[in-house]
């Protein structure tokens, strides 16, 4: 989902952009709709959007002055105006795209995704940094990237105690009381975790072999985490887990 945030002062633009947004641009999830810089400026620095629908002319100033208060925040900036005179500008400032009123709702949908496209490969630019500083520090403070609703979470996997499973998604339970939905399954982390030091000790649970706490006999057996979480090992993941577990 492309986080937004729409910067208009005229109440009737506002009301229609808002309306194309929900009706046609699915992807989209508006945050906040404003009719001020001041204001715009808080929720940019609160909010942290994707994207900003900004009108160029605000009242009391234009949206070029408010963006020269913002250089250090990064988004994907949609020009809306009933003027051509300063596209040149919005082009000199890398907007993604320039959109004429009254708003064509095609072209409203090709501005959109041309965001969603820049977003996507800005998360593979980071994805690949991640990796290549992964293996420039052999794999300390190895970090991965969570795919969840919003995008991707990145996180070190020494912060991860366990994974659980539900349905087709994926718990992941990290130091500090902090949880993140996955929107992969736990199949595939499994085998991203695998050479991290991490165990699938039942169809529902992968966990890491360094924060287990104690482990309790039984059929199978049970676990007690650093968050002190217990979770039962299969009969059929036993023997496997506890030569893992004496080596640890």
């Amino acid at each position: 989902m492309l986080k937004a945030i729409i910067v208009e002062d005229e109440e009737a633009s506002r009301n229609l952009l808002t309306g194309f947004i929900r009706d046609y641009c699915p992807q989209v999830q508006l945050l906040s709709a404003t009719d001020n810089a001041a204001t715009a400026l808080e929720n940019i620095y609160n909010l942290q959007p994707d994207v900003v629908f900004l009108d160029i002319q605000l009242k009391g100033e234009t949206s070029f002055e408010l963006l020269e208060k913002l250089s250090e925040i990064k988004f994907e900036i949609i020009f809306t105006t009933a003027y051509d005179n300063y596209m040149l500008k919005a082009i000199k400032i890398s907007a993604i795209d320039y959109l004429l009123k009254p708003i064509n709702i095609e072209e409203l949908k090709a501005a959109v995704a041309k965001a969603e496209k820049k977003r996507q490969q800005l998360m593979m630019n980071k994805n690949l940094e991640i990796l290549v500083s992964n293996f420039r520090n052999n794999y300390q403070d190895h970090q991965i990237a969570i795919a969840s609703s919003e995008g991707f979470v990145f996180v070190k996997v020494s912060s991860i105690i366990y994974l659980e499973a539900e349905s087709a998604y994926t718990v992941f339970f990290l130091k500090n009381n902090q949880k993140i939905m996955a929107s992969r399954n736990i199949k595939e982390y499994e085998e991203l975790l695998t050479d991290h030091g991490f165990f699938r000790i039942h169809k529902s649970y992968i966990v890491n072999m360094a924060e287990i706490v104690k482990y309790i006999r039984g059929e199978g057996g049970n676990l007690i985490m650093s968050n002190d979480a217990s979770i039962e090992v299969s009969r059929r993941r036993k023997e496997d887990f506890l030569k893992l577990f004496i080596k640890h």
